[in-house]
């Protein structure tokens, strides 16, 4: 199959995935906002909530960038960018493409930018990554609470 009939596919691909992931972070972002609005019960609930409040937030960052990245990768096929490199100016291989297809980059660029040796590759934020590995380990006795 052609180079530009894959690109065709991978962009209907890109919109179905962009519009799930909208509807996605609409729905997170009511849940976030419900969470807040309802009062909590006791210690428990409130404790739950704020649980499971942080845990949309993070899905809904994580959907966000993705969904970033998809409409990154729609605007490139309208102005006949995608499927370059934004390093090297080389075409990103068909099977990276279909593997993830908002890839911005060549395999071996990716490579010299996870290595740290791509000169203008700090785009990534590692940050989050990095930081969960101090974190100290909890144990049950850290999280015990007297509710009496």
């Amino acid at each position: 199959m052609a180079r530009k009939d894959e690109i065709q596919r991978m962009r209907d691909v890109l919109v179905i995935r962009r519009d799930a992931l909208r509807r996605a972070l609409a729905g997170d972002l009511s849940l976030l906002s419900d969470l807040q609005q309802q009062g909590s019960g006791d210690v428990i609930d409130a404790a739950l909530d704020s649980a499971q409040g942080e845990i949309n937030s993070q899905l809904a960052e994580v959907e966000s960038r993705e969904l970033g990245s998809i409409e990154k990768a729609l605007e490139q096929m309208r102005d006949g960018s995608y499927g370059l490199c934004e390093h090297c100016d080389k075409k990103i291989p068909l099977a990276r493409l279909k593997a993830l297809p908002y890839a911005t980059t060549c395999i071996e660029c990716q490579r010299l930018a996870e290595e740290g040796r791509l000169e203008g590759a700090g785009d990534a934020d590692w940050s989050r990554v990095l930081d969960s590995n101090n974190d100290k380990d909890v144990t049950i006795s850290d999280i015990e609470m007297d509710v009496s």
